[in-house]
C-alpha cells in the first residue's frame, strides 16, 4: 500500500518519523504491539486490560492503557449516543 495514497484528501501525506519503531524496540528491549479489547459495555474489557497491563509491567515491558481516560481529552466533547460512540471509535 502506498502510504501517500489518502482517499479523503490528497493533501494528507505520510510523515516519516526520525525515531522509528525499530529505534523504540531497540531502546525498550522488546517488540512493539497493540492490544485492542472490544466488546459490549460493562463486559470486563477494562478489568482485563488492567490485569494484562500489570502482568506485562511486572515482566518488564513498557506499557500504557488508554481506556476510557481518552474521553477526558481527545473525545471530551462526545457523549454515549450511537453517533458519539461511532465517532469515539473512529
Amino acid at each position: 500500500m502506498d502510504p501517500n495514497s489518502n482517499k479523503a484528501s490528497p493533501h494528507i501525506v505520510w510523515q516519516n518519523a526520525t525515531v522509528t519503531r525499530q529505534n523504540r524496540e531497540q531502546m525498550k528491549q522488546h517488540k512493539s504491539a497493540l492490544l485492542w479489547f472490544t466488546g459490549l459495555p460493562a463486559s470486563g474489557k477494562s478489568t482485563i486490560a488492567h490485569s494484562v497491563e500489570e502482568k506485562l509491567y511486572l515482566d518488564g515491558y513498557h506499557i500504557v492503557v488508554l481506556d476510557c481516560n481518552i474521553r477526558h481529552g481527545l473525545s471530551k466533547d462526545l457523549g454515549f449516543s450511537n453517533a458519539d460512540r461511532n465517532e469515539n471509535i473512529r
